[in-house]
């Protein structure tokens, strides 16, 4: 009896231990993935004048076709809505990045699902970059 009883208790151990490598996978797979999108999400600009780079952030979105919903310059935030037959949402972050930079990050979400795609991220910072280029020359 104490024999089965061992036997039992050790496969009770090595299925509950078997099951935990597929279990931290894959929530070591969504950091990375989480990381991997952060890192797309997220461009430096060399300035420290955040709030110019919130003001080129609400005019990109405004060219672009959003709506901005909220920005408030004291959290560095943007909230802009787009529907067109579809529904956008984009949240910008803009903070300083020590003394020489400053790091804007974009969430974008279609259709309540956030994007994944580096080329839409790519758009909106080119386009952004444009924005600072021209407002830093006083083009308007």
């Amino acid at each position: 009896m104490k024999h089965g009883f061992w036997i039992i208790v050790a496969m009770l151990i090595a299925l509950s231990t078997s099951g935990c490598p597929t279990t931290q996978q894959r929530l070591l797979d969504s950091d990375v993935d989480q990381l991997k999108i952060r890192s797309i999400q997220t461009r430096a600009f060399d300035t420290t004048d955040r709030k110019a780079v919130l003001r080129a952030t609400v005019a990109t979105l405004q060219d672009l076709g959003f709506v901005v919903d909220k920005a408030d310059s004291d959290l560095g935030t943007v909230t802009a809505t787009k529907v067109a037959g579809y529904s956008a949402r984009v949240t910008v972050t803009v903070r300083p990045r020590g003394n020489k930079q400053v790091v804007v990050r974009a969430s974008i979400e279609h259709n309540d699902k956030t994007v994944d795609d580096p080329q839409t991220y790519q758009d909106f910072f080119s386009a952004l970059s444009k924005s600072l280029f021209l407002s830093a020359n006083q083009v308007d």
